[in-house]
């Protein structure tokens, strides 16, 4: 059997509404899926007051497959296509998305499955790369045989990808506060961060010229300042949202 383990972001905004959840369910194991576990960057385990059981989905690619595999966190996971992967209804109290939805098709058909798994009061724990900032726009818009080529070269040693860059309209601030208002969810907060593995990268310093000449070029429209957004969203316990 799986054993239980305490869970929480270390961002303090998930940090806390994470504890805040926890506290409102009185004390009861939080049940978290993760979608996104390729990405080898997971969901802290800090607080040994709160347990969680932690499944993880993801894309079936060589690469995802070989990060999620090395994770110690994930008591489940299963690979494949997100339109169909099985998401029990109602089965989870924490849904944490981790940059994923900038690099399938159809987000928000995904989205939708996922949120047929949150359980009513839930929380959808989000971060995404912003198709509208520099560093998204440069990321969507360079050749897919470019990005190949460049990838090893800019990114840290050891950094997942490159990975497909579709970034929908719902990659945005504003396609995800729409997304939220026609199905009656609750953004509780909202944030951007700078965290593009080419900004840290041997090439750096290209990498954040190349953004700033960007910002100009589209004359602020293309910021530079973020590249990263982050949400907490809650589903309503209302009987009447709507949620496919």
């Amino acid at each position: 059997m799986s054993e239980v383990r305490s869970v929480v972001s270390r961002d303090d905004m998930f940090s806390r509404r994470i504890r805040e959840q926890w506290t409102a369910q009185s004390g009861r194991r939080l049940d978290v899926l993760i979608a996104g576990c390729g990405w080898p960057e997971p969901l802290e385990l800090e607080l040994d007051q709160v347990e969680a059981r932690v499944t993880g989905i993801d894309e079936d690619l060589p690469a995802l497959r070989a990060s999620t595999s090395m994770r110690k966190d994930l008591h489940s996971w299963a690979l494949g296509d997100l339109r169909s992967v099985p998401v029990p209804p109602r089965s989870f109290d924490i849904v944490y998305v981790s940059f994923l939805l900038e690099r399938i098709e159809h987000p928000e058909l995904v989205l939708d499955r996922l949120l047929t798994g949150l359980r009513p009061g839930g929380l959808l724990l989000l971060r995404m790369r912003d198709r509208s900032s520099a560093y998204g726009t440069l990321d969507r818009l360079t050749p897919t045989a470019l990005r190949r080529l460049l990838w090893h070269r800019f990114v840290p040693a050891g950094a997942l990808g490159p990975l497909p860059p579709f970034y929908g309209p719902v990659t945005s601030r504003e396609g995800m506060h729409s997304f939220c208002l026609t199905r009656g969810l609750m953004v509780t907060d909202d944030t951007s961060a700078t965290s593009g593995p080419a900004l840290s990268g041997p090439m750096g310093r290209v990498a954040r010229a190349a953004c700033s000449v960007l910002e100009s070029l589209s004359r602020g429209r293309r910021p530079s300042s973020h590249d990263e957004i982050i949400m907490v969203i809650r589903k309503p316990h209302s009987h009447f949202t709507r949620v496919i």
